[in-house]
């Protein structure tokens, strides 16, 4: 079983004038992995805070996963990618070029995503977008990979072939 958590990065989210819908649609796609999701948060689109959220979850909680929601586009306020980056040991740009790939099959805009997915430690973080389909879409994506993923991080050996 994956422990992990879900952070929602979003304004209007935050000040409750709009339900988190990315959030629960993110902790329930993930309840197939399997994986628990031990903690949901929403933060407002502040670097700081973003990271701060990111840092205690992989290093209090000590979860394997954390997945973020929103922030991902080019509007100003949009500052999850460099949050992440800043807390970051590791980038998986391989990960995040297929979540964008698979996104542009469907939504042209896919190619203004800028997700970063990198480690932390032993914990996995990785940027969707806000929106509850694009979330879903672009977890869906790298779903089958999450587990081989965390276990190399985790440090269980074994060979990448299939």
């Amino acid at each position: 079983m994956i422990r992990a958590a879900v952070v929602t990065v979003s304004d209007r989210s935050f000040r409750k004038e709009r339900a988190d819908a990315s959030g629960p649609a993110v902790a329930e796609l993930l309840a197939g992995l399997p994986a628990v999701v031990e903690q949901q948060i929403v933060v407002p689109d502040e670097k700081p805070l973003i990271g701060s959220a990111l840092r205690h979850c992989a290093d209090v909680l000590g979860v394997e996963l954390v997945v973020t929601t929103g922030g991902t586009g080019v509007d100003p306020r949009d500052v999850t990618p460099e949050a992440t980056r800043e807390v970051i040991d590791r980038e998986i740009p391989g990960m995040a070029e297929v979540m964008r790939a698979e996104s542009q099959k469907k939504v042209p805009t896919a190619m203004l995503s800028r997700a970063v997915v990198g480690v932390r430690g032993k914990t996995l973080i990785v940027n969707l977008p806000g929106s509850p389909r694009g979330a879903k879409e672009n977890l869906e994506a790298i779903l089958s990979v999450l587990p081989h993923a965390i276990g190399k991080i985790r440090g269980d050996g074994g060979d990448c072939a299939t």
